[in-house]
């Protein structure tokens, strides 16, 4: 029967926990109930007794009766029955403060003080997954930023590669160009009609310069126009707001969005009929603080008057001056050389004081992509090293509420024992109601209560949930757990990822350490406290390849622990949980049909053969360790079923986990076959990818007509797999056929261990590169 501490488990962890601590506030109220029962009849009992005390009192006061007549008979009668009042009264008193004693007041106590510790616990977890939460809304806030500055920086390289591309060929300065001498005749002929002037590309049109004479022509007089003051170099006439551009581009030229629109607006940087005043490059952008000025070209070709600048702060070298040169108000002063060595001044002082003065836009777009890149670096790791915390305490908690909880009803039954000792030692009389007390009390199972809770209430198995590093390029070179299991594997450039290699390999070579073969079956059984086996995580989760004296520091069921937990954080199971439902039909035909293994073992081939290839490889790699133990330890019946329970959610899980699939054993049931039917499994994948190798090949280079090659390399079934290409299932069949034979030997005093055959030699099926 699973636990606390596998039973109250949810994707956001609240939702879980909160159906545990709304029962155990229940047990809290139950708590309540009993003791107000025992207070209650405490009370009963005071108020029962002091009535009968009453009694003697109250007929002593009454005159001229039985105390005139000392020696009568019915005297001695009444006297009696009047002491018997008394020592009612007494009795009852007793009863009543025996109660308190022995009931109510130890009770009571330990009552208040099993509340404090459930809303302690509770105050606590909800502590921690507020602040995972928070942490979790700021990575995915972080995340945003990352990706929007990468999307900038992206789009700013294919704009610089397009815009700014050298010429194939142009004359290199200095160079010697022939001059062309033409005689008279040929200078007294009409010259050549000058080519046509080259269309325009503005988004995703091409306009012929009539079209765009009559668009500039429209936007000069529909935008609003005016000055835009900038320091130190004046005023700047005829400039628009980007905001203003970009509303106008969305009435009149259809754009579908802002982003759209920002093209547009770059395109006329670009071909010279707006710039950027007042910044530093030539970006177009959709704001209101961003002005353009509309260049002198753009006034002639649309044959719109230029507004003219009056004389102003703005000096320039004119263009026929003399050596002192002359001062101009034009627009065509801004370009002029003494603007330029302006410009190139501004450049170098740092007006603001930032960090980097003379950083150019890609730089800086750069930079903030750079930065905003280990923010969001930072923020996951910060994010996991919560999350681990988080599942820690939440362990600690459920095994401490367990137990909590078994305590409670226990001491229910202890509670009702007392109360009906309390009572069968002062009156014999009601030893009826005595035994029925002590038949209720029998009654109460604490164990099973405790087991029709869990069955009744359970929400889900420990499944962690992580949130990776998503890096925009999808480089997977951050971390290790969490990752997608063929990412992880293409990334290390092998079949199997490394970790998965490395700590079989370690197992398998620190088995002989250990003492017996009931050490060496427990490694895989022992429940290893998660904060040992974060630790551990925490050194190696980093994406690279670590060296197996790292995990000499752990024992080794931490490092079998380690894999497992590894296992379970994957996105998806080791078996896709995309075929879940194809398992569960598989298994309820069978059992309709008497469970025949001979029917049951080809559906499972067909159906494993539709995974991608790096999970088989992983699945063979696994399998090849477990059955290899088993034998070597000699182990029982009753062992197997225990490692196929452990291992069932490591290889396959549904992908939404329900009360009904809580339920099922259909994981269980095919980690047992895989043990059983192992070789014969993984033998007939390797005959169906060779011969779908073979017609691949016998097709062409590109695989035949009939089929299609996936992610993994196999088709989904003979007829898929026949036509899948010479590096997908091929290469399936070479890398299940490195694997050797175990060799396992058993000595006289008792069981011996071997390496495997291809560890001896160096070589596994894990070590065969990937291919591309």
């Amino acid at each position: 029967m699973p636990g606390f501490a596998d039973s109250f488990w949810s994707t956001d962890y609240a939702a879980g926990l909160g159906v545990l601590f709304g029962k155990l506030q229940q047990g809290v109220v139950e708590n309540r109930q009993v003791l107000t029962i025992a207070r209650m009849r405490a009370e009963a009992e005071e108020v029962y007794g002091l009535r009968l005390g009453d009694i003697p009192p109250a007929v002593d006061r009454i005159q001229n009766g039985f105390a005139r007549d000392d020696g009568a008979s019915v005297r001695k009668a009444y006297d009696g029955v009047r002491t018997e009042m008394e020592d009612a009264s007494r009795i009852h008193r007793k009863i009543a403060q025996n109660i308190r004693d022995l009931v109510v007041n130890p009770f009571s106590r330990w009552c208040d003080a099993h509340e404090a510790r459930i809303q302690d616990c509770q105050d606590e977890l909800q502590a921690r997954i507020k602040t995972h939460d928070r942490q979790l809304e700021l990575v995915k806030k972080l995340r945003n930023n990352y990706f929007n500055k990468s999307r900038l920086l992206e789009d700013l390289e294919e704009e610089n590669k397009l815009a700014f591309q050298d010429p194939e060929s142009s004359p290199k300065a200095g160079s010697n160009i022939p001059a062309i001498k033409v005689d008279n005749k040929e200078a007294d002929r009409e010259p050549e009609d000058e080519p046509e002037p080259e269309p325009y590309e503005i988004g995703d049109e091409t306009y012929q310069p009539e079209q765009v004479k009559k668009i500039l022509a429209h936007m000069l007089n529909t935008i609003k126009m005016g000055e835009t003051k900038v320091p130190i170099l004046g005023t700047y006439h005829n400039t628009s707001a980007g905001s203003d551009i970009v509303e106008y581009l969305q009435k009149n030229m259809d754009t579908s969005s802002v982003s759209y629109a920002e093209r547009i607006g770059q395109d006329l940087v670009t071909h010279g009929f707006l710039r950027l005043v007042g910044n530093v490059g030539n970006t177009f952008a959709n704001s209101s603080k961003l002005f353009y000025q509309w260049r002198p070209k753009v006034f002639q070709m649309a044959g719109v008057p230029e507004k003219k600048a009056t004389l102003g702060r703005t000096f320039s070298m004119g263009a026929g001056a003399g050596a002192g040169g002359s001062l101009s108000g034009t627009d065509a002063s801004v370009d002029s050389p003494m603007i330029g060595t302006v410009n190139e001044y501004l450049e170098k002082w740092n007006v603001l004081g930032t960090a980097y003065p003379n950083e150019t836009p890609g730089d800086r777009m750069r930079r903030e992509a750079r930065e905003a890149d280990e923010r969001y670096k930072a923020g996951v790791r910060k994010l996991d090293e919560l999350r681990c915390e988080l599942e820690e305490a939440i362990f600690d908690h459920l095994r401490f509420l367990e137990r909590c909880e078994l305590d409670r009803l226990q001491a229910i039954k202890t509670v009702i024992l007392d109360f009906s000792g309390t009572i069968s030692n002062v009156i014999p009389s009601l030893q009826a109601t005595v035994d029925k007390l002590m038949l209720y009390q029998e009654t109460v199972q604490p164990l099973g209560d405790l087991r029709y809770l869990l069955e009744n209430y359970r929400t889900g198995s420990f499944i962690p949930k992580v949130v990776t590093y998503e890096n925009y390029y999808n480089r997977v070179e951050e971390e290790t757990f969490g990752v997608d299991l063929e990412a992880r594997a293409r990334a290390d450039k092998k079949r199997v990822p490394i970790i998965v290699t490395t700590l079989l390999t370690y197992l398998d070579h620190h088995y002989p350490d250990l003492e017996g073969d009931e050490a060496r079956r427990s490694v895989w059984l022992i429940d290893v406290p998660l904060h040992r086996v974060h630790k551990l995580r925490a050194k190696v989760n980093n994406g690279k390849t670590f060296s197996p004296a790292l995990l000499q520091e752990f024992d080794i069921p931490t490092v079998a622990s380690l894999l497992k937990l590894y296992l379970r954080e994957l996105p998806d199971s080791l078996v896709s949980s995309h075929v879940y439902e194809i398992i569960r039909s598989i298994y309820q035909t069978s059992a309709n049909e008497g469970g025949d293994d001979a029917r049951r073992v080809p559906v499972l081939q067909q159906t494993l053969s539709q995974l991608r290839l790096t999970n088989i490889a992983t699945l063979d790699a696994c399998m090849n360790h477990f059955p290899r133990l088993i034998d070597l330890t000699s182990a029982d019946e009753a062992y197997v079923v225990a490692l196929a329970t452990t291992l069932a959610p490591c290889v396959l899980r549904p992908r939404i986990e329900t009360s009904l699939t809580m339920e099922e054993k259909h994981a269980y049931r095919l980690v047992r076959d895989l043990l059983a039917h192992k070789d014969a499994i993984f033998t007939e994948l390797k005959r169906m990818s060779s011969l779908a190798h073979s017609s691949s090949i016998g097709g062409g280079s590109n695989g035949g007509s009939g089929g299609r090659r996936t992610s993994a390399g196999l088709g989904a079934g003979a007829g898929a797999g026949a036509g899948a290409g010479a590096g997908g299932s091929g290469a399936l069949a070479s890398a299940l056929s490195a694997a050797s034979p175990p060799r396992l030997s058993s000595g006289a005093a008792g069981s011996e261990y071997h390496q495997p055959h291809h560890l001896q030699h160096g070589v596994t099926l894990e070590d065969k590169p990937m291919d591309d």
